[in-house]
């Protein structure tokens, strides 16, 4: 694998904790939208599954998730995150019941592979209580989110020292 992931993560049943789930699938819902040398994948919480697959290889990794934080329910966010935002590392071995973001990201190396640069597009959640749906504020900043996947996306693709030309991505202006 190679090229550009980006990871919908999240639990569906958790309220806005399917925030990640919910912009794959508006993604995912217009392939002519993706560039090729994009693969977008619902995770939903098989952290593990993620796991494995970074051990194949991506340029870039962008997760999307609800991040908990102190501004309004949703506020979309984009960061970029690396080894040093995982100090656990070391002492995390890969548990299919920890599912944690941080947790899975950090068993990449443990497990003979490499952490991609990675970037995060993540919401303020309202709530992660157990039910289905988003609340109302993070339903709403879903198409903000998913532009701004697509913009770094785009940014991701026409990078060359990311992604290099096998990508055989087209512009995407």
């Amino acid at each position: 694998m190679s090229g550009v992931l980006v990871a919908g993560i999240g639990n569906i049943f958790l309220g806005d904790d399917g925030f990640g789930p919910e912009v794959a699938r508006r993604i995912t819902a217009e392939p002519a939208e993706v560039p090729r040398g994009v693969r977008v994948v619902d995770y939903g919480i098989r952290g593990v599954h993620l796991a494995y697959d970074l051990l194949d290889g991506v340029d870039a990794l962008v997760l999307v998730d609800a991040l908990p934080g102190s501004d309004p329910p949703g506020t979309v966010s984009v960061l970029e995150v690396g080894r040093d935002d995982f100090p656990i590392a070391g002492a995390l071995g890969v548990d299919a019941h920890d599912l944690h973001p941080t947790a899975v990201l950090a068993s990449v190396e443990q497990m003979g592979g490499e952490l991609p640069p990675t970037y995060v597009v993540g919401v303020q959640p309202e709530g992660v209580d157990e039910g289905i749906g988003l609340s109302a504020p993070v339903a709403a900043a879903v198409d903000g989110a998913v532009a701004a996947v697509r913009r770094l996306v785009c940014e991701l693709v026409a990078n060359r020292t990311l992604v290099a030309d096998r990508t055989g991505a087209q512009s995407c202006a």
